[in-house]
């Protein structure tokens, strides 16, 4: 009895001294930027961390200029951005390291409204500027009503709701305006934040975000703005039908999405060279069913990382980007992948 009761204790005393074997440590890879692309970069991290629960991704939807800024300062490890990052910024840049950038998805700007019993709407481009520069002041004005003749336009005055931070979706959708609008292009031109004409005049308001922008007009009657088509989607917004370069009224989905794609012959250069990227490249593409307002939306990160692990991690997560990601159950409705054709080089290359 007195062995086995010794035999016992040693046994647990062997039990206690053995150490549970040591777990990789956790990599926390930080991002922000640009709003135009959050559901999707959401989608994708969830779907990797999940394959990968060693590797925590986190993203702030705070517009490409803040994206950008915070990239610049050292505080994320990756930013996004719509349009490509300027040729003075990549400059600066360089004095810190090799920043390397490049396209990731395709999405849409669309122009949704809040106009009660107005189920759709078309409109062309000089209208649509006229109305965001605030020269069309209410909803039953002439050049409106030519367009939708069978419309029940009220005579109530157009709210226009607009970004309120340095955005990329700004960019993208000012860089349009100033391509089929010369009176847009001549007073306001295009930016991520520009001087918006119709707040002068009492019917312009500011939304942070493609979120704040969403829920503006959902509180506002008459009001009209921009957003990704992923938003619009989500908040089952009443989306204005176009005049594209053809002619033609089209709204945003994946068909008219894929169509101002395939009739572009994308060039795009070299992530080490990203800021050469020509922004104007999808908009207002050729084709019958192309929708005018097309844009790749970008990631910028590091050729080189201080932290080998994280830059692995880094490394990783964007090639799974470039293949997996591009997988249609990883894309989020409101998006479109990139052509094969842009992947396949970006890989040789990355």
């Amino acid at each position: 009895m007195t062995t086995l009761i010794l035999l016992a204790v040693v046994f647990a005393g062997c039990i206690q001294t053995q150490k549970p074997e040591a777990q990789p440590e956790k990599i926390v890879i930080i991002g922000s930027g640009a709003t135009f692309p959050q559901p999707q970069i959401e989608k994708w991290i969830d779907v990797y961390t999940k394959k990968n629960p060693n590797i925590g991704i986190e993203y702030t939807g705070k517009g490409s200029g803040g994206g950008q800024n915070d990239f610049k300062q050292g505080l994320v490890d990756f930013a996004c951005t719509d349009p490509p990052i300027s040729e003075s910024l990549w400059k600066e840049l360089k004095k810190k390291g090799q920043p390397l950038q490049f396209p990731i998805i395709v999405g849409a700007v669309v122009v949704v409204y809040n106009l009660p019993g107005v189920d759709s709407l078309k409109l062309d481009g000089e209208t649509l500027a006229k109305i965001f520069m605030g020269g069309i002041e209410y909803w039953d004005n002439p050049a409106i009503k030519r367009l939708n003749p069978e419309a029940n336009l009220p005579h109530e005055k157009i709210l226009v709701v607009h970004r309120s931070d340095s955005s990329g979706t700004t960019k993208i959708f000012t860089t349009y305006l100033s391509l089929v609008s010369d009176e847009w292009a001549e007073k306001v031109g295009s930016g991520k934040t520009v001087e918006w004409p119709v707040d002068k005049v009492g019917r312009g308001v500011g939304g942070k975000g493609n979120q704040g922008v969403a829920a503006a007009i959902k509180q506002n009657l008459y009001s009209i703005g921009y957003v990704e088509l992923s938003y619009a989607l989500k908040e089952n917004f009443s989306m204005v039908a176009l005049k594209n370069k053809a002619g033609n009224f089209v709204t945003a989905n994946e068909e008219t999405v894929k169509a101002a794609v395939s009739m572009v012959s994308v060039k795009i250069p070299s992530p080490r060279e990203g800021y050469k990227e020509d922004l104007k490249a999808l908009l207002n593409a050729d084709g019958e069913k192309s929708y005018p307002i097309v844009a790749f939306s970008h990631i910028v990160i590091w050729e080189k990382y201080e932290d080998e692990a994280k830059e692995r991690a880094i490394k990783d997560f964007v090639k799974w980007i470039l293949t997996e990601g591009q997988k249609p159950e990883n894309i989020v409705q409101g998006y479109v992948g990139l052509p094969e054709s842009v992947t396949s080089k970006l890989l040789a290359e990355i």
